[in-house]
């Protein structure tokens, strides 16, 4: 803007200088030719007398420096001339002055010459006698005078330039300074030209628009990167080139990188093919997912199309963990298919023993053992519908289960008691160690875990083998340790000994008579005591498991 005012300043500037100069020469020329016009009319008139008295002699001694001299009679013939011979020059009756003096006794006039470099003032007087006398002089044009004036005018116009310039750069900056020193954060407390007084106005009030509107969109982010960032699915935003605007926490962790990130596309943060896939169905509006493999969970990949006037302009990334689903449904898959095995396998027993017996074909004294094979198998098919029954009602939670204190060591005492009698059969001794430690808990669930337990304790040992079952308070909680020094556990089937219908060893579970489901009952019966289940275990040297209780379980 400086530079503009600047430049205008210094164009009117120099134009009105220009102006002045042609103005002063053409008023200078002008008065200056009426000057020199005045001054040849009275000389007209004093040669115009001398002629009078003294004829053609007066003419002869007349000093002409400046002047020309034309004696011309009425006819237009030339009987004198300074400068010429009078014979060799043409007829001056049509000339303008010539008319005029015949006409009114005096006449002037003015013609240029052919290269308009001079012009000639002419003025000429009738004499009494009827001739007419006139004198004529040259004078220089306005062209002349100018390229006469050059230098002086050169030097005047340089100057006014450089004035010009100076005073134009001072008042451009005198201009401007008010409008640099405006405080557009507040527009309204300036002071400066009151023509701006409407733009400030209009300027504080788009402000305070501008002022509000952000302040709603930052409550706004705020509010949505305080729930993305709290949540445990990822989420990415989108544009429809794949590029991304936006990742909360979680994505960026299950992506392994940082809100950098943003502005990058997805397929530099992860190039894996399920999202190559699901970048291309952005731009065609279409929802896609797919499944992936990521630190070894699953994750499920839904984009979900961001449409604004039925233009697609982003996308939603959402993944979400469906390890646990996954699982879960593979443990019902399994748990299907185990739950038929478990039930198909005593009922053709049972059957083809009846079978067998209704058709007469076992002998007498065979018949006995038939019988108690079906009693076996129908008694297994029975504990294994109760522990089924007993899972579904643990799935369910603890509501309408009795809560009250219970004496964690009364009740493995009376569970070894009972065991007692299974273990000497089986050459394994089984002790309890340990004091009273009373929680709060269901008793019949609690009565399931120390049972189970010892149970797999006394079953799954060896020969002359010993169970140690220990119950203590310590730290604040409750301890239930239940050790053996059985076959042990692999380290590839810890992890799994939990679930429903697991065995590790699958044949020796079924001649003991197992369903199972014992020790899946146990975690979820702790579960639902906020118990803590800690298993350690060895092949071929025992196992123990250990059950913490907290000092109050849950309520």
């Amino acid at each position: 803007m400086t530079k503009r005012i600047f430049r205008s300043i210094c164009l009117v500037a120099i134009a009105v200088f220009l102006a002045c100069v042609a103005l002063f020469l053409g008023v200078l020329y002008d008065y200056f030719g009426n000057v020199q016009q005045n001054q040849l009319k009275t000389q007209t008139e004093l040669a115009a007398q001398g002629v009078e008295n003294a004829g053609a002699e007066y003419l002869k001694g007349l000093d002409t420096r400046g002047y020309r001299i034309t004696w011309i009679d009425a006819d237009g013939e030339v009987l004198f001339d300074s400068e010429a011979q009078a014979s060799e020059m043409e007829n001056h009756l049509e000339r303008e002055e010539m008319k005029e003096a015949l006409s009114t006794g005096y006449g002037e006039s003015a013609r240029y010459s052919a290269t308009l470099m001079e012009r000639t003032l002419y003025s000429a007087r009738r004499l009494e006698d009827g001739t007419v006398v006139r004198l004529s002089v040259a004078q220089n044009t306005m062209l002349t005078l100018l390229l006469g004036m050059m230098q002086p005018i050169a030097v005047i116009l340089v100057i006014a330039v450089a004035l010009s310039s100076f005073l134009a750069y001072r008042l451009s900056r005198h201009i401007t300074e008010p409008l640099n020193r405006l405080n557009l954060d507040d527009p309204l407390n300036n002071e400066g030209y009151d023509e701006l007084s409407p733009l400030l106005r209009r300027i504080d009030a788009q402000q305070r628009q501008i002022r509000g509107q952000a302040a709603e969109l930052r409550k706004k982010q705020e509010e949505f990167e305080t729930v993305t960032e709290n949540m445990t699915e990822g989420i990415v935003v989108l544009n429809t080139k794949g590029m991304i605007l936006g990742i909360n926490r979680a994505a960026a962790g299950l992506f392994d990188t940082t809100h950098a990130c943003i502005g990058q596309h997805m397929l530099s943060v992860n190039r894996c093919i399920e999202i190559s896939e699901l970048l291309s169905e952005i731009e065609k509006g279409v929802r896609a997912e797919r499944t992936i493999a990521l630190k070894g969970r699953k994750y499920q990949l839904d984009v979900s199309p961001v449409s604004e006037d039925e233009n697609v302009t982003g996308a939603v990334l959402l993944a979400l963990d469906v390890t646990e689903k996954e699982r879960a449904e593979q443990m019902r898959r399994e748990f299907t298919a185990n739950v038929s095995h478990e039930l198909k396998t005593p009922l053709q027993i049972i059957a083809g023993s009846a079978e067998l017996l209704s058709n007469g074909i076992v002998r007498e004294e065979d018949r006995m053992g038939f019988y108690n094979r079906i009693q076996g198998e129908a008694q297994r098919m029975i504990r294994l519908v109760e522990d089924i029954i007993r899972l579904s009602r643990l799935d369910e939670g603890a509501d309408g289960m009795k809560r009250e204190e219970v004496d964690l060591f009364a009740l493995a005492e009376e569970t070894v008691k009972s065991l007692q009698a299974e273990a000497e059969s089986a050459h394994i001794t089984i002790n309890l160690e340990g004091e009273p430690a009373i929680i709060n808990g269901i008793l019949q669930l609690l009565q399931s875990i120390i049972f189970n337990l010892c149970d797999n304790a006394v079953k799954y040992n060896r020969a002359y083998g010993k169970v140690i079952v220990t119950v203590r308070p310590e730290n604040g909680c409750v301890i239930l340790s239940v050790a053996d020094t059985g076959i042990g556990i692999s380290p590839e089937h810890q992890d799994r000994i939990f679930e429903r219908f697991y065995r590790v060893d699958k044949s020796r579970s079924k001649e003991l008579g197992g369903t199972g489901l014992g020790l899946s009952i146990v975690k979820h019966a702790a579960r639902l005591h906020n118990a803590k289940i800690d298993l350690h275990s060895a092949e071929g040297e025992g196992t123990t498991i250990t059950v913490t209780f907290p000092g109050q379980a849950a309520g």
